[in-house]
Order: C-alpha cells, then sequence, then structure tokens
C-alpha cells in the first residue's frame, strides 16, 4: 500500500549515502523510522528536525546513548534535500560539518537554478 507522504527526502550528492554506509543495521532502522516520522507529520518535534540558521536544518538521530545529526533544507516547501551526516561526540555540534553543509546547501540551490535556466 502506497503512502502519501506530505514530504519527500531526497540525498544529494554520496555523502548522506557514504555516511549511512558506516553505520549498523539499528542505527539505520532508527534513521529510517525518523526520516519517516518526516515524511509523515507536519509539526515534526524539534527533538527529530531542528533549524539552525539561515535554512539549513540537521536530522536528529539518538541510539544506544550515540547521537547522530544529519544536515538538510527545504526545497519547494515539501523536498527534504539531505546533505552530510556525522556521528556527535561532543555536545556542542563542531563547525566544520556545519560550513560544509552550508556550501553543499548552496551548491545544490546553484545548480537548480543552472538546470532551470537551461529549461
Amino acid at each position: 500500500m502506497k503512502k502519501n507522504y506530505i514530504r519527500h527526502i531526497y540525498a544529494y550528492g554520496d555523502y548522506f549515502i557514504a555516511f549511512k554506509k558506516t553505520l549498523d543495521r539499528e542505527i539505520l532502522k532508527k534513521i529510517y523510522f525518523v526520516f519517516e516520522l518526516i515524511m509523515s507529520v507536519q509539526d515534526v518535534p524539534v527533538s527529530f528536525l531542528k533549524h539552525l540558521e539561515d535554512g539549513l536544518y540537521e536530522i536528529r538521530v539518538a541510539h544506544g546513548g550515540n547521537a547522530y545529526r544529519i544536515f538538510c533544507c527545504f526545497d519547494e516547501g515539501n523536498l527534504v534535500i539531505l546533505f552530510n551526516a556525522f556521528q556527535k561526540k561532543t555536545r556542542k555540534t563542531p563547525s566544520e560539518p556545519m560550513e560544509k553543509a552550508n556550501r553543499l546547501k548552496e551548491q545544490y540551490f546553484k545548480e537548480k537554478e543552472e538546470r532551470n535556466g537551461k529549461d
């Protein structure tokens, strides 16, 4: 039975996919549970999806005492674009992964603009 989602998730580049390959089955199940929640629920709790800055969000997943963060943004309101991800080891989010996510977000929208300009 096909579900009607209010949002769809798209992985930009290979950044999230490469990260995903490093994870075990149990954490992947939790990540996909959170993805399902994001796609299905209008108001996603901040414990799962938090706005950071300038349209950049982090998907937050906790499992077995570990915290994982997946950076993303919204496009056209209902499309969630995944960028890079990491396992969080300190209380504060390190600046390097966030800076990379901002670069990827800019790159994504630049490429989209270029594609749309060619139509």
